[in-house]
């Protein structure tokens, strides 16, 4: 399928600081956990992990002397962290709204988040409508973001070409997988500001108040190969 000028086959959706803004959470989990383990863990520390892979964050935090596996570490990661969106699911303001309106739209969709499956269906879940078509999670792929492998996925599940879909990420590796993937990338940064590029569209507002009609001349510029 081509993209066209109009509507993509599919928008690929971040989950973890694009959809909801889980990342304090992340951050909190992390400082608790070296923190039992004698170690310290800083506000710098934990914003080199955002968007990044969880067995590769788990290793990091191995150095700094959480004397648990890599699994265990993933495990009781998820765990911190679902008890907190459980309390609360911290949406993004107009994550779900513009989400909504690309269904209603009949626009074809997929999470693709490094979480682990049953957090990413937590969330999906959550949102109280049926937003997804497909999901994929961290533990569903070998490869994690910033290889292009997410993505990918995500489009060979739905059936489409990745170069006729928009993915929205909010972080450095996330819009790396996508941009990697062939895919019309818009950057909705949140804790780490991302600079304006030609590889991909910068939305530095979020996504509140958008409409699935402003993906056209993304969608256009990106099959002309012209950045915008």
């Amino acid at each position: 399928m081509l993209v066209t000028a109009t509507s993509p086959a599919a928008v690929l959706w971040d989950m973890d600081g694009t959809l909801i803004d889980s990342e304090p959470y992340w951050m909190r989990a992390e400082h608790d956990l070296v923190e039992e383990y004698g170690g310290v863990w800083t506000h710098e520390d934990a914003l080199q992990l955002v968007g990044q892979g969880l067995e590769h964050s788990a290793l990091i935090l191995r150095s700094r002397g959480v004397a648990l596996s890599v699994e265990e570490i993933v495990q009781t990661m998820t765990d911190r962290v679902t008890a907190q969106i459980r309390a609360e699911v911290p949406w993004r303001p107009g994550s779900r709204e513009f989400l909504l309106a690309l269904r209603e739209a009949r626009v074809r969709t997929a999470l693709v988040t490094m979480s682990i499956s049953r957090m990413a269906h937590l969330v999906a879940d959550a949102i109280g409508f049926d937003a997804f078509d497909v999901v994929v999670a961290g533990d569903q792929v070998e490869e994690p973001k910033p290889h292009p492998e997410p993505y990918l996925r995500a489009a060979e599940l739905l059936g489409v070409d990745p170069r006729a879909c928009l993915a929205f990420e909010d972080s450095e590796p996330g819009v790396a997988s996508a941009v990697a993937a062939g895919v019309a990338t818009v950057a909705v940064p949140l804790h780490i500001p991302l600079p304006p590029s030609t590889a991909y569209t910068l939305w530095p507002e979020g996504l509140q108040g958008r409409v699935p009609s402003d993906l056209a001349p993304i969608l256009e510029a990106h099959a002309s190969g012209v950045a915008r």
